[in-house]
């Protein structure tokens, strides 16, 4: 008897929630969203998630197998790469140790400069390939963040954010453009010069420059540290001051309503909270289609670089017995490159996330 009491109610507010979102052109968004993890994730429907979504029916179980999969695919990828430097580096072991039982110390040196250089070709083509990679990533979350933060910021907008959406789209919009030309002029190129002097630095021992190379890899920690920590914060305190406004205008706006409109008052107030309600429905539902196309962007990379910084510090490992020091050490050297571009990608993907989280929360907390 209670279900058949609301089930018109539950059927009207559905219907409130899928007439905003095809005003707002979400279905568009999806479909054009469609592109950005149809590699990752090609059998995720988002018009399938964002309808559980909406109906609080959310169900992304399959997205832990799917990654569990590129896992497996990426590391069987990096192993086979991994086994040419290994075959090398034992190759130069048995060649360096018959050419000191003949005493031959030139043959030994060109075998070891022979040996580095294959060594150094081999990763090197790897490091490249992850780096576009990690570019093309960044710039795709970039342009996905340009199309998705003007429907969140109108979203907001419609379920009572008045104060709040006037100046965070700005924000937003502003801080993503700095983080991604940051990276892309100043990170990135820092990773690439100090990936180039560990290997010059290992190259001979007359060259000593590794205190240089360390310097621009802590650089790069220390700015993606401030630029994390600016931009939640300028989220955070523009979050905290408007939705105080916003609750404050949304309580008046009601309460203006149901005093001062004879008859149909109350009415109209309560279905003013309805709409808000719906469009907090629609815009939490939004936020989380927006996480998962950023997982689905960033997850690929980041597996790519996890399993190449692991493998290169293992192989370091492993090598330690056989190899010469100087190319273990620029096995490391090349590792923590990895680990730079994991940092980037990573804080970068992370940023995005707490801003969305961020305007998911700050107008439920205002209504």
């Amino acid at each position: 008897m209670i279900l058949l009491l609301f089930s018109p109610r539950i059927k009207a507010n559905s219907e409130i929630v899928e007439s905003q979102a095809s005003s707002l052109g979400i279905q568009a968004f999806l479909d054009r969203s469609r592109a950005y993890t149809k590699e990752v994730f090609p059998d995720l429907d988002f018009n399938t998630v964002f309808q559980s979504g909406i109906q609080g029916k959310l169900n992304i179980s399959g997205l832990t197998g799917r990654i569990l999969s590129l896992l497996g695919d990426e590391l069987k990828t990096g192993i086979s790469g991994i086994i040419a430097v290994l075959i090398v580096i034992i190759l130069h072991s048995v060649l360096k140790a018959v050419v000191e039982n003949l005493s031959n110390t030139n043959a030994g040196q060109i075998a070891y400069f022979v040996e580095y250089l294959a060594i150094v070709s081999v990763i090197t083509a790897n490091f490249s390939e992850i780096l576009l990679v990690v570019k093309t990533a960044i710039q795709e979350l970039i342009n996905f963040m340009h199309l998705f933060i003007p429907i969140l910021i109108t979203l907001m907008f419609t379920s009572g954010g008045l104060a709040s959406s006037s100046g965070l789209g700005a924000i937003m919009i502003f801080a993503i453009n700095i983080i991604g030309n940051v990276i892309e002029m100043l990170l990135i190129p820092l990773i690439m010069c100090a990936t180039v002097l560990g290997i010059v630095n290992s190259f001979s021992d007359k060259t000593q420059i590794a205190g240089l190379a360390k310097f621009m890899k802590s650089s790069v920690l220390w700015i993606l540290g401030i630029l994390l920590t600016i931009f939640v914060c300028s989220l955070t305190l523009q979050g905290t001051l408007s939705s105080s406004v916003d609750g404050v205008t949304s309580k008046t706006a009601k309460a203006a309503i149901s005093n001062f409109i004879p008859f149909v008052g109350k009415i109209m107030g309560d279905t003013l909270d309805t709409v808000i309600g719906c469009a907090n429905i629609l815009k939490n539902t939004f936020g989380v289609i927006g996480v998962l196309i950023i997982l689905g962007i960033a997850v690929l990379p980041i597996i790519k670089i996890t399993i190449m910084w692991f493998l290169l510090r293992l192989t370091a490992c492993v090598c330690e017995t056989i190899a010469d020091g100087k190319i273990v050490k620029l096995l490391a050297d090349i590792s923590d490159s990895y680990k730079m571009l994991f940092g980037i990608l990573v804080s970068c993907s992370i940023m995005f996330v707490i801003g969305i989280t961020i305007v998911m929360r700050m107008t439920n907390i205002a209504a």
